[in-house]
């Protein structure tokens, strides 16, 4: 017997095997039930959904010895002969090879012709969109007063290109793109017919390809069956799709919600070096994510299955992506991935694009040291210390360091006047007005605003930050500077909240809503347990800490941070009015004019050096 291959061999014939069109089949179907069928049809859609197959049913339909009825018998002579192609009364023309006027003619000229054995004389025209204009307006008038025997159907996957006149005369049906999972069941059924074996992943891989053409769908199991043979492996199929493997894909993802780099950027690395487009890598990344996306926020596992069209199994394992980070996280990393797609189809350093956008998509909600250290202006940039020498009384100074800065004397000056009361106390004034704070050592990070939000969202509290004192059970200071020295990158989250309740049993901790990314880290349970065990360290009993969302509507209160700069500003202030206030800088500042940039304490250990 000879060869058919699985598009054509399983090419529906009856409108109950017609798979993706439900609103076509029972208009049609009910038009035909009816006596209301129209003298002309236009079917478009994307090519392999079942235009011309629906053509011929429709034509099957009509001329059918029991009919015309809404579904063929297929076993008449009318249905056979239509079928195999045969039929006098049904009369295919191919749009983009008789594109002419005269050929339009002709078929006016044949139009009004009785059928020979049917009812209806039916055209079919495929690609009408080729047609020229002069063809279509010598149809016109065709279409509107055809004879009472002929129907026409027009197929087209470019209707935009069909005059408006056409359009007008004809019932338009759209032709919807056919789902995966429809898709795979009709794959299914193929190779249960053939006897062959596949894996469930490698009819969705099919499927995937097809992007929702059953025709090609068909013809790339026909490919892969010829490639692997009767038991087709699911890395030969890749390898003959040439698609990027399931498992680097999920790895990178996997590295993506880990906020892991290194293992992103390894992933990278290995799809290039295997030879894969990284464009297409970065398009299957784009369509992981919005699948762990949607599984985010869609709680039925059955409707999950349904919207991201994959088999058993994948949905599982996308679940149980979608659990560990939250929608605001994956919206983030969805539209950093998209852009860096749009970007790749003209960049020539793909694998760098691809590369940046990894790390910036693991650094997402993580401070950076730009943001983590204070900003100081040239004007006000501390100034290497001076030694202060010559000087009675140093003992008044042994716990400050005092910063002075010297002005230069004029170059043309033969000697500096004595300076004036009144241009002293300009003077003083002046320099009150530029002391800068110099920072420690180990300075500590000032909290960076986040980008996006990572984290289970929880129903927003309404509490009103309590501050933090002297008198609170908790040393909350000694908390956060232990914090900062031992687990920076927890203490940094920290610091970005408020505290809401300080008491001997509990600790809350709130974030406003945009900064769901350090309150999904602080929240998270180990990162909680180990703020406790600080709070215990410190206060000497058990403390819960607990964490929560702030009401937006009433006005924000200091963050940790906040308090905690602004805590540090003020003893820095206070020490440099101490400072001030120091005879022996009073002095020095007399006779040489300077001013006070920054003053800190002096340890023991930097005084004996």
């Amino acid at each position: 017997m000879e060869y058919q291959v699985s598009a054509r061999k399983y090419r529906p014939g009856s409108f109950h095997e017609v798979i993706g069109q439900p609103h076509v089949v029972q208009t049609i179907q009910n038009a035909i039930g009816r006596e209301r069928v129209a003298h002309a049809y236009v079917f478009s859609g994307m090519r392999g959904v079942g235009k011309t197959t629906v053509a011929r049913i429709v034509a099957k339909a009509l001329n059918c010895e029991k009919g015309p009825t809404g579904e063929p018998c297929e076993v008449c002579a009318s249905c056979d002969e239509i079928t195999r192609g045969q039929s006098v009364d049904v009369i295919e023309i191919d749009g983009a090879s008789n594109t002419g006027v005269d050929d339009v003619r002709e078929l006016r000229e044949n139009v009004k012709f009785a059928p020979f054995r049917g009812k209806y004389r039916v055209y079919i025209i495929d690609e009408v969109h080729m047609l020229s204009n002069s063809a279509f307006n010598a149809l016109l008038k065709t279409l509107e007063e055809p004879p009472s025997h002929a129907v026409f159907i027009f197929a087209t996957t470019e209707v935009h290109k069909i005059p408006a006149t056409i359009l007008s005369r004809c019932q338009h049906f759209t032709f919807r793109r056919i789902s995966r999972l429809e898709i795979i069941r009709q794959l299914q059924h193929v190779v249960n017919e053939t006897g062959t074996s596949i894996e469930e992943r490698s009819l969705a891989s099919i499927a995937r390809a097809s992007d929702g053409s059953m025709r090609d769908a068909l013809s790339l199991l026909d490919q892969a069956v010829a490639f692997g043979g009767e038991a087709v492996r699911h890395e030969d199929l890749e390898a003959l799709l040439g698609s990027v493997p399931d498992e680097l894909v999920r790895n990178l993802v996997d590295a993506l919600i880990q906020q892991d780099a290194a293992a992103g950027v390894t992933c990278v690395a290995q799809a290039f070096d295997q030879g894969y487009e990284l464009r297409i890598y970065c398009r299957e990344v784009v369509e992981r994510l919005r699948n762990v996306l949607v599984a985010a926020v869609v709680s039925s596992r059955e409707q999950v299955q349904s919207l991201i069209e994959l088999p058993s199994e994948e949905v599982e394992v996308t679940m149980s992506q979608a659990q560990q980070v939250s929608e605001a996280f994956l919206q983030e990393v969805f539209q950093i991935f998209s852009k860096t797609e749009d970007s790749l189809r003209m960049s020539a350093h793909p694998r760098f694009l691809l590369e940046a956008a990894v790390v910036r998509a693991t650094q997402l909600g993580k401070a950076s040291p730009q943001e983590s250290k204070p900003e100081i202006s040239p004007a006000s940039a501390p100034l290497p210390r001076q030694p202060i020498s010559n000087v009675a009384n140093r003992s008044a100074l042994d716990t400050s360091s005092v910063h002075t800065r010297i002005p230069q004397p004029a170059k043309q000056a033969s000697h500096r006047p004595e300076p004036s009361p009144q241009s002293n106390s300009r003077d003083r004034s002046q320099m009150e007005r530029k002391v800068t704070t110099r920072p420690e050592p180990t300075s500590k990070p000032i909290p960076a605003k986040p980008s996006m939000g990572v984290g289970d969202a929880q129903k927003p509290q309404r509490f009103e930050a309590e501050p933090v004192t002297a008198k609170s059970p908790v040393d909350w200071e000694s908390v956060m500077d232990r914090l900062m020295k031992d687990h920076p990158n927890i203490g940094t989250f920290v610091e970005m909240g408020t505290l809401v309740q300080v008491d001997p049993e509990q600790v809350v901790i709130g974030y406003p809503k945009n900064a769901s990314v350090a309150r999904w880290r602080t929240d998270k349970p180990e990162n909680r347990a180990l703020v406790a065990k600080v709070c215990q360290q410190v206060s000497g009993h058990t403390i819960n800490v607990r964490v929560v969302e702030l009401d937006g509507t009433k006005p924000a209160a200091p963050t940790i941070g906040q308090k905690r700069s602004q805590h540090q500003d003020q003893e820095d202030q206070n020490l440099i009015d101490e400072v001030r206030a120091n005879p022996i800088v009073k002095q020095t500042l007399e006779m040489f004019g300077g001013e006070v940039v920054s003053a800190h304490r002096v340890s023991p250990k930097e005084e004996k050096a």
